[in-house]
């Protein structure tokens, strides 16, 4: 339970299908948030809504302290990838690393039978008896994206109670009528452990200044066109705060980044265009384990439309899109569908032509 109304309808729902829950919240992040967009599963404050929501549902709440975990897997993960000129998705990480394999462990120490969440996905098994990941039926909701990893015996204890609801207002519905405090509390937004003024560039400059060097700021063929106040600063695709522009005056793209000699490479939105993701730290799901190409659709980030792709499942894997797509991104991830089904997932590592 983060505090949000999505896991406090989703304990809601359970209850009223006959299941004895209790409620469990994690304390990941120290800092208490004033601002409601940025106290979705972290601050104090939102320990304090999940316990609210347990008292008016009835059940026993309790609060697990993994702030330790937390700062090694995801905040340092977050540091060391953009020092290292890539864009890292942390709430992946947290999916991997801290939400659901902790927990699962811990399932017996409860005497649960499951883990249950409010994330908007589904489970369903195959002819075969396995469970695969599946889209949500709300797709402007779906998470699907950033719980890939969940594959296998993981998804055996799993339960996502809103991955049938068909749009977010019934979820904020049956909230009002339950009368939960977080009814119309607003979705968190941004990254959830930075909330300064400044964002995520902010947030490197106290914890990580090193990654924050001033260098070059050049165009493909080495022309300089001014400096930066450091690579960890920007990301692929980024167009605004660059400070530069093109001769002829179009808009110029961040296309490259070079850590090591402190550049960041500038172009055009053409140069952006790639058909290939190679991937690394792939989650497979029962149909698509390791055999010929398959095809897929996929996506490159969360906001996304699955595009059509061939998956190619030998080392290295790759995705290689029908047409090309802007700025596949060293860090992020990228997720492959058969209809809507996860069947793989990975980060990526680098892209190609």
């Amino acid at each position: 339970m983060s505090g949000g109304v999505d896991s406090s309808v989703a304990a809601g729902l359970l209850l009223r299908r006959g299941y004895d829950v209790v409620g469990v919240t994690l304390q990941i992040w120290q800092e208490s948030q004033t601002d409601p967009r940025h106290s979705g599963c972290c601050s104090l404050g939102a320990v304090e809504d999940a316990r609210r929501v347990a008292r008016a549902l009835g059940i026993a709440h309790y609060v697990l302290n993994y702030r330790d975990l937390f700062r090694s897997k995801v905040i340092e993960d977050f540091l060391q990838e953009y020092a290292q000129g890539r864009t890292p998705n942390p709430c992946i990480q947290c999916n991997r690393f801290v939400k659901f394999d902790p927990l699962l462990e811990r399932l017996d120490e409860f005497g649960a039978d499951a883990l249950a969440t409010g994330h908007y996905a589904r489970i369903r098994r195959t002819r075969s008896g396995e469970p695969s990941l599946l889209m949500a039926r709300c797709l402007q909701k779906d998470q699907s994206y950033v719980l890939f990893m969940l594959q296998g015996e993981r998804l055996r204890r799993l339960m996502f109670p809103l991955g049938h609801v068909r749009e977010k207002d019934e979820t904020r519905r049956l909230a009002a009528e339950w009368g939960l405090p977080v009814a119309h509390k607003p979705d968190s937004q941004e990254i959830c452990f930075v909330s300064e003024a400044g964002g995520y560039r902010e947030f490197l400059r106290r914890m990580r200044p090193e990654a924050l060097r001033e260098g070059e700021l050049v165009t493909s063929d080495g022309r300089l066109l001014g400096r930066h106040q450091g690579v960890a600063g920007f990301t692929i695709g980024q167009r605004r705060g660059l400070g530069v522009s093109s001769r002829d005056g179009r808009p110029l793209y961040v296309i490259g980044l070079e850590p090591r000699e402190g550049k960041v490479v500038v172009g055009s939105e053409t140069d952006l265009l790639r058909r290939t993701a190679i991937l690394g730290d792939v989650s497979w799901g029962p149909i698509a384990r390791r055999g010929a190409p398959l095809r897929v659709r996929a996506k490159i980030r969360s906001n996304m439309d699955p595009a059509p792709a061939v998956l190619h499942r030998e080392e290295p894997v790759r995705l290689v899109f029908d047409r090309p797509v802007k700025a596949i991104t060293p860090g992020q991830s990228a997720v492959a569908y058969v209809g809507r089904t996860v069947v793989a997932g990975g980060t990526i590592v680098s892209a190609a032509e």
